[in-house]
């Protein structure tokens, strides 16, 4: 489980997936979620522009990120 310290009130979950690692452009991004590959807190979200915030946890390719 990989960890992700928010510095402000939210970041986009697309900016997310970048930050952490899992995907390599914001392009990319935007695919495996407009897919339906992403979750957060266990459930299915096709929101690109989704504000994650502390407490939420994001799955993504067998990876989990928790956003503290």
């Amino acid at each position: 489980m990989l960890e992700f310290i928010l510095e402000g009130e939210f970041i986009p979950l697309i900016q997310l997936l970048k930050a952490s690692g899992l995907v390599e452009t914001g392009g990319q991004a935007q695919t495996v979620v407009t897919e339906g590959l992403v979750k957060c807190n266990g459930e299915v979200d096709y929101r690109k522009r989704l504000k994650v915030r502390r407490g939420d946890v994001i799955e993504f390719n067998g990876q989990k990120i928790t956003v503290k």
